[in-house]
């Protein structure tokens, strides 16, 4: 959730775009103090042929071998229209992970609300992004950004 000022279509940009995230363990319930990350860009096979994942990894705690892959079809703007609300913009398809918890950083795009102005390089890290929108003449900005995690 966030308020949007003069801006829309705030999205991931690229394949690359890294999902900062905390991941807990579904055998033993770890769950590692480092922020970890996926993207579309990676993809691992996942053991005995069973297709592959964004992410596998190995519990440190129990052993465990486990996966989480980012459904790309689910990846949505949140728009002028969404402001002042949550919205999904991403699911995950978990084997044995679950995110906890999301950092947003850099990679971030939007666009002007009423110009189209692209801003290509929005870094929500510290949950606030300003600029200025030179063709209207106004300040932009995304502020107050806020995230839960649900569980589908």
């Amino acid at each position: 959730m966030a308020t949007l000022e003069n801006v829309t279509n705030v999205r991931p940009l690229g394949e690359d775009f890294r999902w900062f995230l905390k991941l807990k363990c579904g055998n033993c319930g770890e769950i590692p103090d480092k922020w970890q990350y996926v993207t579309l860009a990676e993809s691992v096979p996942l053991k005995g042929g069973r297709g592959s994942a964004s992410m596998v990894q190995k519990c440190k705690l129990c052993g465990r071998e486990n996966s989480i892959d980012i459904l790309g079809d689910t990846i949505t703007p949140y728009n002028a229209e969404d402001n002042e609300t949550f919205k999904t913009m991403v699911q995950f398809e978990c084997r044995g992970l679950e995110p906890v918890d999301f950092q947003p950083q850099a990679g971030f795009a939007a666009e002007g609300a009423e110009s189209g102005t692209p801003f290509p390089e929005v870094n929500l890290l510290e949950k606030d992004w300003t600029d200025y929108d030179e063709k209207v003449s106004e300040s932009v900005g995304i502020y107050e950004v806020t995230h839960r995690v649900v569980k589908c």
